[in-house]
């Protein structure tokens, strides 16, 4: 990408200032209003053409009043806070970065799996209050020797097991693209589905994305199938756990639960949270803090900026969430011409005419020692994935078209 005017970028959030410098650095115009919110966006985003957020949500309201918006970066793994159907109807890019803040969960999650078998927080309330009760906080169960399932083996997952491993405990596993043989390469035991993973395991830890197919993933069912007194950690997302199936669970099976995402859980820093008789009972709660180490932030902010250059440099950044996986294109038609004004155009214009679209283009200009832009003579060669196969007399009228090579159908 280039532009006489420097690229636009509003960070919506904390970021590292080592990341602020680094984007201005490739040129950017940078603005960090990391007391925006969802409601205050869309009076801000203006012609803003990258936005970086964390956990400030972007709305359709924010993406329609983006005149100039064509990146939007989520400075963590999911997209869940982005409205990324509206982006992708404005052609608008959804890039996230994911994996760089799996050590810092999966060291809450085994913190809370600690805090839970030894009811590390109540026995600190107890005491800030004036009671000592060793009686009833020196009967812990103890990690080493038992199971613990893990629903979703991503990059968290993955973390996660390695820990529990050093802690000595056995782990099972189940994700929809774990196989049996993957799951023995890995050191863990297969679960052919959630439920049997929850009547095998002592302690269960989630770790799924929050898409439309896994909220309330977490529900009565596997509630029911879970050992009487297990614990229950998700550090994932909160919608992805049925409240109330797990609010009966504790009461019902004295499941011991820590959480550090809630379902409709405020979006801001710093906000009121009402559902105070679920965090009475759980044994751990902390609030959304899992990726919020100072390890995981910069290498967040170092994701953000080379997302940021490779999308100036080439218009594609990685990590797009919402690009097509496959293409629809039936074929692909090869022209090689001399790189001169208006030939694609030329070859353009005869596909429109036929009424045949182009699902993806690229163009190689060849070249050598001695050779420049203004040299006579500079061969490229474009391929054109196209929706249908064009006819050969499209592909003849192509090849007599002035400065035209050759042309070739895959």
């Amino acid at each position: 990408m280039s532009s006489e005017q420097p690229v636009r970028i509003l960070i919506a959030d904390k970021l590292s200032p080592s990341a602020v410098s680094a984007l201005e650095k490739l040129g950017a115009q940078v603005e960090m209003h990391a007391e925006l919110s969802a409601d205050d966006l869309p009076a801000k985003i203006g012609e803003t053409e990258i936005l970086v957020v964390r956990s400030t949500k972007v709305t359709s309201k924010t993406i329609d009043a983006a005149g100039s918006l064509s990146l939007i970066i989520r400075a963590g793994a999911g997209v869940n806070t982005i409205d990324v159907a509206a982006a992708t109807r404005r052609g608008i890019h959804v890039s996230n970065c994911p994996g760089k803040n799996s050590d810092a969960v999966a060291e809450l999650a085994i913190g809370l799996l600690l805090a839970a078998d030894r009811r590390i927080v109540n026995a600190s309330a107890d005491m800030r209050a004036g009671r000592w009760r060793k009686k009833e906080y020196g009967n812990a169960a103890g990690l080493r020797g038992r199971t613990l399932g893990i629903v979703g083996l991503g990059a968290i997952g993955r973390a996660v097991a390695a820990a529990a491993g050093g802690l000595g405990m056995k782990v099972t596993a189940w994700s929809r693209s774990l196989t049996p043989e993957t799951a023995d390469a890995l050191g863990v035991k297969f679960a052919a589905d959630p439920i049997e993973l929850a009547s095998r395991s002592d302690a269960v830890s989630v770790h799924l994305a929050a898409t439309g197919d896994t909220e309330h993933f977490i529900s009565t069912a596997f509630f029911n199938a879970m050992k009487e007194g297990a614990i229950f950690i998700n550090t994932s997302r909160g919608e992805i756990v049925d409240t109330a199936a797990l609010t009966k669970a504790i009461a019902e099976k004295k499941i011991r639960a820590a959480l550090d995402v809630f379902e409709n859980e405020p979006s801001g820093g710093e906000a009121e949270f009402t559902n105070t008789a679920l965090a009475s009972a759980l044994v751990g709660a902390t609030p959304h803090v899992g990726a919020s180490t100072e390890q995981a932030a910069e290498a967040i902010a170092a994701e953000v900026v080379r997302i940021v250059k490779v999308y100036l440099e080439t218009g594609k950044p990685p990590q797009s969430v919402n690009v097509r996986d496959k293409s629809a294109a039936q074929t692909s038609l090869v022209v090689r011409h001399f790189n001169r004004v208006g030939v694609l155009a030329s070859v353009l214009d005869e596909l429109k005419n036929a009424g045949i679209n182009i699902e993806e283009m690229e163009n190689t200009i060849f070249g050598g020692e001695g050779m420049t832009k203004d040299s006579d003579g500079i061969a490229a060669s474009c391929t054109l994935r196209l929706d249908e196969k064009p006819t050969a007399d499209l592909v003849n009228k192509i090849r007599g078209l002035e400065n035209i090579i050759q042309v070739s159908v895959k």
